[in-house]
């Protein structure tokens, strides 16, 4: 697959359907490691947005390789040359694509039509990869007469950035084809994990807690938004909880929250509760304070993007003397993702290395979970310090593997 080259010997041609931000960035990675690219969406001035955003993102590539401004835009040219455009996914698929990752908006009967056109139109060995962050691949795939070729590469974004991928293998998946979708992401300089195509994958579930449980800090009045993050930051961590969500978007942190939670209360988990999206997060989105882009979130920005402080909603309370301390909050924080990391590596979502390294890679963390709690006292000291926090609730009952210690 590092050698991947379409069925006429040329170099290999990779189909990406949707030109948003990350349709854009997965044909950047795809363009730098030497494919050709058929880029598809369903609004065509979407296209030419598209190669715009390819161009931007080469542009700062060649800047970071130092090229001088000739070399750096002929670098440019020679990759932005090899993308084109597909008037339709019959177009699409008539280029004869090697792979093609679909890139559009989550929302699965638009996905399930996309892949049921490719399904009907692309040759039989064609990879189809869904970049879906919380939907259902199996749920996906199932519109497919083969859906033994159909899996999920979950790029965080921004795609040319960001290392890790998710590679999510359905039950129904070809192992030949997830191995040849692995050696294919390596060479395009990713790492990728292998997971279960289960709510979430592995960062969008193990690092859930991360903003509910500070929400659920803040909706207690245990601590302030600007306390929260403080004390996160102070534990290793490069950006607190709120400022994430405002970076990130809180409308796009809501919909993964929504789409965790409503695929395990489908899945009739008993302790699907523990992914309820908080109350101040919806009432913020539906208030349209969505964070950086709308210069208000859980922090307000000026009109050029800089931070202000803490929203007025959220500015008041740093100084109370019943405030938690930095490192209980961090340590409650922390400690309910290291037991989300152990149910699911119990529900066998991925391995403990490969959750240790996604969660380095995807969530920032400086050191993995598992690895955190060899370095802190083993199982046993973890489960008696979740004991400690049970009044907060049964998001914190031990993990079924650390109640035997393993």
């Amino acid at each position: 697959m590092g050698d991947l080259v379409d069925r006429r010997g040329a170099p290999g041609l990779i189909g990406v359907v949707g030109a948003g931000t990350m349709g854009a960035g997965i044909s950047q990675l795809a363009l730098e490691a030497g494919h050709r690219v058929l880029l598809y969406d369903v609004d065509a001035a979407a296209i030419d947005r598209g190669r715009a955003r390819i161009r931007d993102g080469l542009a700062r590539r060649a800047r970071r390789l130092d090229l001088d401004p000739p070399a750096a835009e002929a670098w440019i040219e020679d990759r932005v040359r090899r993308v084109a455009a597909a008037s339709t996914l019959r177009d699409l698929a008539a280029g004869g694509p090697e792979v093609v990752v679909e890139a559009a908006l989550e929302d699965l009967e638009a996905k399930r039509a996309i892949f049921r056109t490719l399904d009907a139109t692309t040759a039989p060995d064609t990879i189809l990869a869904t970049n879906t962050s919380a939907l259902s691949v199996s749920e996906i795939a199932g519109t497919s007469s083969r859906p033994e070729r159909i899996l999920g590469l979950h790029f965080f974004n921004p795609a040319p950035v960001m290392p890790l991928v998710e590679v999510v293998i359905t039950s129904a998946a070809d192992p030949v084809i997830a191995d040849r979708a692995i050696e294919l992401m390596t060479t395009w300089g990713k790492v990728p994990v292998r997971c279960a195509d289960t709510p979430g994958f592995i960062v969008n579930r193990v690092n859930r807690p991360f903003t509910l449980e500070a929400l659920a800090i803040l909706a207690g009045g245990e601590a302030s938004v600007q306390v929260i993050d403080d004390a996160v930051r102070a534990d290793g961590l490069p950006m607190g909880p709120f400022e994430l969500m405002d970076l990130v978007g809180l409308d796009i942190n809501l919909a993964a929250a929504r789409g965790v939670f409503a695929r395990f209360v489908a899945a009739g988990d008993p302790l699907a509760e523990r992914f309820r999206p908080s109350p101040i997060q919806e009432d913020l989105v539906a208030a349209g304070q969505l964070g950086r882009k709308t210069n208000k979130g859980f922090y307000a920005y000026d009109e050029g993007g800089a931070l202000v402080g803490p929203a007025p909603a959220f500015a008041a309370g740093d100084d109370r003397p019943d405030q938690a301390s930095h490192a209980d909050i961090a340590r409650r924080i922390m400690l309910a993702v290291i037991n989300e990391a152990y149910r699911a590596a119990g529900d066998g979502i991925a391995s403990r290395s490969d959750i240790d390294l996604a969660m380095r890679l995807g969530a920032g963390h400086p050191v993995g979970p598992f690895e955190q709690v060899a370095g802190q006292g083993g199982p046993n000291a973890i489960r008696d310090e979740l004991r400690a926090y049970a009044a907060a609730g049964p998001r914190f009952d031990p993990a079924r593997a650390l109640l035997f210690g393993a």
